[in-house]
């Protein structure tokens, strides 16, 4: 069954499509908003647009809203590391190779199999049948600290700390290369490649979404760096786009890593260590670490890392990130 709708923009202040629908339908993601603008189940004055289109006082936004499709997800008994819950939240440290929600013919084993069989019925809704809990995501190769959400309240006040930006995210990531620089922020716009379009790419000015990544160099071992990637925004594989772009990809990354690397076995190196956020309901900040997994460490052991486990995750306090 189909339910269409149509808002009339009134206002007089220029806003993009998405994020205006994302404030106005506060019942749908901003994800599933722009996955409509994309497959032309909503536009503008009758006219297929884009997610950055800008609005104009008097334009009419119609929207064709489907009932979701019935999937089975099912709860199964996967073991979970959770760091920290409560009524409202859990923070998990997620393992290599396990993905984060069920996809086209990958319906279980994911971590929302995982989340539904510990929490039951207790996860947000908002973002769908296939996404129970999930406000934000880590690639299956990645390794560490990720937030879910139990009811809707709490799930829209981490989604709204995440897009204003101000949820805390530092990542350990191990390049490709000699960095020479001890700091530094890369600001590229991110979007889907034109030449693969499975793949993101930094982009040209006007295209894309913004993207900054700020990075420190924690460690150096000649052909290799450990560094520490502080996210100010959150695109899809940003890290990874980013370190690629100055010509550093991570070690193992087999999307845009160095062809000719040999160690790709793990996939990329790269570990969400920390993760702060304002706790919906107590309104306190709270911050979490999750130290290196075991075949991070050995690699860092090969190249000659000295460090202990524990200092990696000390390497982030007594050091106050650059705004």
């Amino acid at each position: 069954m189909l339910d269409n709708k149509i808002i009339k923009y009134t206002n007089k202040d220029k806003i993009r499509l998405d994020s205006y629908l994302a404030a106005e339908c506060s019942d749908m993601s901003r994800s599933r908003i722009q996955k409509m603008i994309k497959d032309a189940d909503i536009k503008v004055n009758n006219a297929k647009v884009k997610s950055g289109y800008m609005l104009s006082e008097g334009d009419e936004i119609e929207l064709t809203i489907s009932e979701p499709e019935e999937i089975n997800i099912k709860a199964e008994d996967i073991p979970l590391d959770i760091v920290y819950e409560d009524d409202d939240v859990i923070i998990v440290n997620k393992p290599k190779n396990m993905v984060v929600h069920p996809a086209n013919g990958h319906y279980s084993g994911t971590l929302v199999n995982a989340l539904m069989y510990h929490c039951k019925d207790s996860l947000s809704g908002i973002n769908g049948e296939l996404r129970p809990g999930i406000v934000h995501r880590i690639d299956k190769d990645t390794t560490g600290l990720l937030i879910a959400c139990k009811n809707d309240k709490a799930h829209n006040s981490i989604a709204m700390q995440l897009s204003e930006h101000s949820i805390t995210r530092r990542y350990l990531a191990l390049c490709y290369g000699n960095i020479k620089e001890d700091s530094g922020v890369i600001d590229k716009r991110i979007d889907r490649s034109d030449k693969d379009r499975k793949k993101m790419a930094v982009t040209t000015i006007g295209r894309g979404r913004e993207a900054i990544t700020h990075y420190r160099v924690i460690e150096r071992f000649g052909d290799a760096t450990l560094v520490e990637c502080r996210l100010e925004t959150g695109r899809t594989h940003q890290i990874r786009v980013h370190m690629s772009y100055i010509k550093h990809p991570l070690l193992g990354d087999e999307t845009y890593g160095i062809k000719k690397e040999n160690d790709k076995a793990n996939g990329q190196y790269l570990h969400a260590a920390v993760l702060g956020f304002i706790h919906p309901t107590t309104h306190e900040y709270m911050e979490f670490t999750a130290p290196l997994p075991d075949y991070f460490l050995k690699k860092l052991r090969q190249l000659g890392s000295r460090l202990d486990k524990d200092d990696y995750i000390k390497q982030f306090y007594g050091y106050k990130s650059e705004d």
